[in-house]
């Protein structure tokens, strides 16, 4: 057993996502973010007359935005260093024989055919600022299911776009958010018809191949009365000497009796900023769930929200960190309780290694009208050596009556009695770890599809490599 676990670190030793091809773009925008990028960037989409205007104002309202002074140090970010847009090619694939060779290589080596295979209901892979390839089963295409990247959605769906875009979370909401209005390119698309359910997860694959780049793809999903939908993205990037930024924004609307759910597995390499946006609007009986793993990078600040509005609402937020040597993973969630009888649930799981620092940071906040509403908060940290660290920050605001709030927080480290027992039984101290571990984020794990479930282990395991107890 010890030579197979051997293996498998040697295997696991190196980001294996860490590759990248040689930059191929029809157009790359001139380093750093003005106002001519801006309306480059809208020039070449063939924008409509109003989002060239909604990009300009927001461009306007991030100049105005101050950094971030809480959470992370950003201070390393430098705006006039990053290239805000890149075209990789000239017109979207349809079929996985539309894209060039050197983005399918690297497609490849990610799985994107593979999980086209397993039957997976759409898939999409954006590379750098555009999606480059993207598929929906001829099924959910007759029942009205629009799964499609964002770009082909404003020329192809405006009004629906124009209903709804930029108002859950819009420019003025924080800097990052603004940035991404002014420049956003590629990201996803869906629109779920009243009553239907799609049975099968629809995929999203982002990968930042060029260096210095920033990527902005902008998410929106809307699903209507008494339909269900699972997305799934994942999220890479190449190993380069600087910086590269990561800041999204994805806008969900859940309508009454529907349920989202929402899961991503981003492992970034460690020379990447992730700065991401992510809200949820609940109306009546609905349901919301983020699931939301964090590996990789060496900045995150993510927190998914949900706004419970309508009675009855539901949100859950289920949290996964992992920082080793030179990682901040500021992560967690928000539930704003709007309406009466509202329900949330926020797990928030992280573990530290190799000096690496987590941090839960969360709201909980119930509103006047928000009576009988219960939520429940739970942090668990692990720590897996005298040089990690980790921190809580909860913020709760209760302004209604007869509501059930409960707060639980965890932090442990892997004991030396832990691994005796389990040496004692056969297994190595890095198996013994890793076991630990395993147990540790199983309530997360067991909420994926199994292909994703698989990774994430084998992701767990590489970041184990080399930890004690």
């Amino acid at each position: 057993m010890k030579s197979a676990q051997q293996k498998i670190g040697r295997e696991l030793d190196t980001y294996r996502f860490g590759f990248n091809e040689p930059e191929e773009s029809v157009y790359k925008a001139p380093r750093g973010l003005s106002t001519t990028v801006v309306e480059a960037i809208s020039s070449h989409k063939s924008e409509p007359l109003w989002m060239r205007t909604f990009r300009l104002q927001s461009y306007k309202t991030f100049l105005a935005k101050t950094m971030p002074t809480w959470g992370a140090d950003l201070s390393r970010i430098n705006f006039d260093n990053i290239f805000y847009y890149l075209k990789p090619v000239s017109a979207q694939g349809k079929t996985w024989e539309d894209v060039p060779k050197s983005m399918k290589r690297t497609f490849n080596r990610l799985g994107i055919p593979q999980a086209e295979q397993k039957y997976l209901a759409g898939v999409g892979a954006q590379y750098d600022s555009e999606v480059i390839y993207h598929s929906v089963q001829e099924k959910l295409s007759k029942q009205g299911v629009i799964f499609t990247d964002m770009d082909s959605a404003l020329r192809e769906h405006p009004e629906i776009v124009k209903q709804y875009f930029g108002t859950l979370i819009p420019p003025t909401d924080n800097k990052f958010a603004a940035l991404n209005s002014a420049v956003w390119s590629g990201g996803s698309f869906v629109y779920i018809p009243r009553g239907v359910h799609v049975e099968m997860p629809l995929q999203a694959y982002f990968r930042i191949n060029a260096k210095n780049m920033g990527q902005f793809e902008r998410t929106l999903i809307i699903a209507e009365e008494g339909s269900s939908v699972h997305y799934v993205e994942g999220c890479t990037a190449p190993v380069y000497a600087s910086d590269s930024l990561h800041a999204a924004v994805v806008e969900i609307y859940v309508k009454r009796g529907a349920r989202v759910r929402y899961t991503t597995i981003q492992n970034w390499s460690k020379d990447v900023y992730n700065l991401v946006t992510k809200r949820a609007r609940v109306e009546e009986e609905g349901v919301m769930e983020w699931i939301d793993g964090n590996l990789g990078s060496r900045i995150t600040m993510k927190y998914p929200s949900v706004y419970l509005v309508g009675r009855k609402a539901h949100g859950e937020v289920l949290s996964l960190a992992f920082a080793g040597a030179g990682q901040h993973q500021d992560a967690g969630g928000k539930a704003i309780h709007v309406a009466p009888e509202t329900t949330s649930l926020i797990t928030s799981k992280s573990i530290s290694k190799n000096g690496g620092r987590t941090s839960y940071r969360g709201l909980l906040h119930i509103t006047p009208h928000a009576e009988g509403s219960r939520s429940s908060v739970r942090c668990d940290a692990l720590i897996l050596d005298d040089q990690s660290r980790s921190d809580t920050y909860p913020t709760m605001r209760v302004r209604a009556k007869n509501v059930t709030v409960g707060h639980e927080a965890t932090v442990s480290k892997i004991g030396d009695e832990q691994l005796f027992y389990l040496r004692s039984r056969g297994l190595t101290e890095p198996e013994a770890s890793a076991m630990v571990v395993n147990g540790f984020i199983e309530p997360i794990v067991k909420t994926l599809p199994l292909e994703y479930a698989i990774e994430l282990n084998r992701l767990i395991l590489m970041e184990m490599e080399g930890s004690v107890g």
